[in-house]
């Protein structure tokens, strides 16, 4: 019952809903104990989520450190990612530093990939945009596979030509990797 009393609070006002929670001892008051709550819980509204992630980077960093990463493709790690941590709707700064500390824990989850942390970046930057573009109805003219290796050719030096092959064509046949769907939280 104090659950459903503090997700309805947070989903009404994230600030609110953590301080009930936090009286009640249901949460404890560091960022651990709040990364923790936020990753078992699927009560939430994406959006509360989201603003309250915006305003406590420690938890998100904790929350992207939950993530087991090792041995799994990019764009699944992506829909991973997008499973926890709702997609921000407008490009910005939030999202620079949500996959900045994503390709962080990325690359090192995956040391032996062969592929920078930079490039990482550049590959989840670009991944998001071919899955924009791919399942929009608003693109008439979708990118090729061959216009998204040419793009990243020279932007991505240490990633094989067959491994972008591969980047395509998973988000070609699985789909956006951060769709609405995806995320955990049925409550929206």
């Amino acid at each position: 019952m104090l659950m459903d009393d503090g997700a309805s609070l947070f989903n009404g006002d994230p600030d609110s809903g953590l301080s009930f929670l936090v009286d009640k001892g249901v949460v404890g008051p560091t960022d651990r104990h709040i990364g923790s709550f936020l990753h078992e819980s699927r009560r939430l509204h994406a959006d509360k989520v989201l603003a309250l992630l915006k305003d406590r980077p420690a938890v998100l960093d904790l929350l992207i450190g939950l993530l087991h990463l090792q041995d799994v493709f990019l764009p699944d790690a992506l829909r991973r990612l997008f499973t926890e941590v709702p997609a921000p709707k407008v490009h910005g700064s939030f999202l620079e530093h949500l996959l900045s500390k994503f390709s962080h824990h990325y690359f090192n989850c995956n040391p032996d990939l062969g592929l920078s942390q930079e490039t990482i970046y550049v590959l989840c930057y670009s991944l998001i945009l071919l899955s924009v573009d791919l399942g929009s109805p608003h693109v008439k003219n979708k990118m090729s596979k061959r216009e998204f290796i040419r793009n990243l050719r020279g932007a991505v030096l240490d990633a094989p030509g067959d491994y972008l092959v591969n980047l395509y064509d998973n988000i070609y046949i699985h789909g956006h990797v951060a769709k609405k769907s995806h995320y955990k939280v049925y409550a929206n």
